[in-house]
């Protein structure tokens, strides 16, 4: 595993189980995110910025769709922006592919019998277009905690997300021994706020005042 720049590999604390976010971590869908809410934009003369978009990451997609709608001042509802942005998804996500280096390492810590899950914003019906042709890497989770589970009643930068998918691994273990994977903001607050230590591995447009907080931050899942 690599060092963090600047301070000592010593600062990680043993741990036993890992949890990955999984938009724009696992899975390049960040990036179609950002393609359909600018088409949507573009309308009202409105640009869809990345400090706009940071805010939104990592959110359920009606929160998200609410923080981009103020961000902008949208001449739409939340329900209404959140509709014209899935009309988009529902077309982008099925080609969406998995980010450099995820695959290699996800299958060297299944072989090593590493426990994993993970545990996304995303809804049920969203997690079921995006990974259609994936079945198999999902397969390698012990399990996937999504945004709309009953057991989930806040969604990031609320720690419930981290909690419910902590409970399922068999036995649950201690949450300082979980390691989280992110890539949003929202979600280091989250992890961090659920008492576990995080990898932040951001897209490279993300303001670096926003990388604060982790536990390490890394350009990419080959660099682990």
């Amino acid at each position: 595993m690599a060092s963090p720049s600047g301070s000592p590999q010593e600062a990680f604390q043993a741990v036993t189980h890992l949890i990955f976010d999984m938009d724009g971590l696992l899975l390049d869908t960040e990036r179609l995110y950002t393609i359909a809410y600018q088409e949507i934009c573009q309308r009202f003369g409105k640009t869809y910025t990345w400090d706009v978009k940071s805010l939104a990451m990592g959110k359920t997609a009606l929160e998200g769709a609410e923080v981009i709608r103020e961000a902008l001042d949208l001449p739409l509802t939340k329900e209404e922006l959140l509709h014209e942005s899935r009309i988009r998804q529902e077309k982008l996500f099925p080609a969406a592919a998995l980010m450099p280096g995820v695959e290699r390492l996800i299958r060297h810590l299944h072989r090593h019998q590493v426990p994993m899950a993970v545990a996304t914003s995303s809804s049920r019906a969203s997690f079921e277009i995006k990974t259609a042709h994936h079945a198999d890497f999902f397969r390698l989770f012990h399990h996937v905690v999504l945004g709309d589970d009953p057991d989930v009643k806040a969604g990031k930068p609320q720690p419930d997300l981290f909690f419910t998918c902590a409970r399922r691994f068999s036995p649950p273990p201690p949450l300082e021994k979980c390691l989280v994977f992110e890539d949003a903001p929202n979600g280091v607050r989250a992890a961090l706020t659920a008492g576990m230590q995080v990898i932040m591995i951001p897209d490279e447009n993300l303001n670096k005042d926003l990388r604060r907080g982790a536990t390490l931050v890394l350009q990419s899942m080959a660099d682990f």
